[in-house]
């Protein structure tokens, strides 16, 4: 047994450890939003705008609206060339395997079982990079370094095609996303947001499209999955060119957001790993490092639980605290670091849906877990 000390003076040197690592790593692409100057959206729509539905195919539904057509301000424009930047550190712990690429998609609407709902495409084609960036998930905060992350970054190269996940109408395009008016200074940049013709549990559903260097659409176009919208850029509060991608259930509001990889479909034969994180007296750890090791070939990945804010939404069904997606199928070594002492499990990823784990402190892993779904 470890003495109470003992264990805070292990803790504290893990954190100093990290915060090494924070400042010699490389910078990478990143974005932040803070919630501080969130406004109220006025673009959400009301019950009557939208037809919902509750796991029901997206080609089987639609919506009809009464929106101007028309091109407006801010829509259909160039990047501005002196567009804000924000350089962003992450903290590494091991090296990501690189694979380079990744099988095609299933085709959504894809659910293997009746909780998953992978409803949404890739905003970027199959032959380009379009897979999440494995230190800044949703959730994330660089270990407080950051404002939290509400979407996924995709590190596309600039230039490269950005489409729409699913059918729908475009209701934003253009500078001025997160406060719903026109701002050249908005920290998304240029952006697009859809509301789909479908939602989830009789909530709408939205995507989000941030930091484009170009856009393609106007406000009350409609959109098939697809259909190119811009193109990746760095503008808004971006260290690079890539895409943030978001969804949002219920309303289009920056408060609003649910974990993408929860949502968009993964490669054919890969699948998704998520769970709760807590301690031995099952309350919350945030921002803890989970690493992910396959007995196949020795690959490793890293993933960290979501950070402590109340913006912050997990799914309904799983209420979890951390997911990662693209993980291919196969037996896999969860390995997690808590009071002085590491522990680890095995489990077997099946492919095309989530898969499920547990952490209980000193209890140590549940793979095989139940999720305790939100009231």
């Amino acid at each position: 047994m470890y003495a109470p000390t003992g264990v805070l003076k292990m803790q504290l040197s893990l954190k100093q450890w990290i915060a090494m690592a924070l400042m010699t790593t490389t910078l990478i692409t990143g974005c932040g939003v803070s919630a501080d100057a969130a406004g109220p959206d006025t673009n959400a729509p009301s019950a009557a705008q939208a037809s919902i539905v509750d796991l029901q195919p997206p080609e089987a539904i639609t919506v009809f609206d009464e929106l101007d057509t028309g091109p407006i301000p801010g829509s259909a424009r160039e990047a501005m060339l002196n567009a804000p930047s924000l350089s962003v550190q992450i903290p590494t712990a091991l090296p990501e395997p690189d694979f380079g690429w990744r099988p095609p998609p299933y085709p959504p609407p894809w659910a293997l079982t009746p909780w998953d709902h992978f409803f949404l495409g890739r905003p970027i084609p199959s032959n380009e990079v379009n897979w999440p960036n494995a230190q800044y998930r949703y959730g994330s905060t660089l270990l407080g370094i950051e404002d939290l992350h509400t979407g996924i970054d995709i590190s596309a190269a600039r230039y490269t095609k950005v489409v729409a996940v699913g059918p729908g109408e475009v209701i934003w395009a253009g500078y001025g996303l997160y406060r719903g008016v026109e701002d050249p200074s908005d920290p998304y940049g240029l952006a697009v947001a859809i509301r789909h013709d479908f939602g989830y549990k009789n909530q709408q559903l939205f995507s989000v499209y941030a930091h484009l260097g170009s856009v393609e659409v106007w406000r009350g176009q409609r959109v098939e999955m697809g259909d190119v919208l811009g193109t990746v850029g760095e503008t808004g509060d971006a260290s690079g060119p890539h895409l943030h991608f978001e969804v949002r259930l219920g309303e289009n509001r920056y408060f609003s957001t649910r974990n993408p990889e929860l949502w968009i479909v993964p490669p054919e034969g890969w699948g998704v790993l998520a769970g709760r994180l807590e301690n031995t007296y099952n309350r919350l750890m945030f921002e803890q490092l989970l690493q992910i090791t396959s007995l196949l070939d020795g690959q490793s990945w890293n993933v960290w639980s979501y950070a402590d804010e109340a913006t912050l939404h997990p799914d309904t069904h799983y209420n979890e605290n951390f997911a990662i997606s693209d993980l291919p199928a196969g037996p896999y070594e969860v390995e997690i670091n808590f009071a002085g002492h590491t522990y680890t499990a095995q489990f077997y990823l099946e492919p095309g849906q989530v898969n499920y784990i547990e952490f209980h402190g000193r209890n140590g892993f549940i793979v095989d877990a139940v999720p305790r779904p939100l009231e």
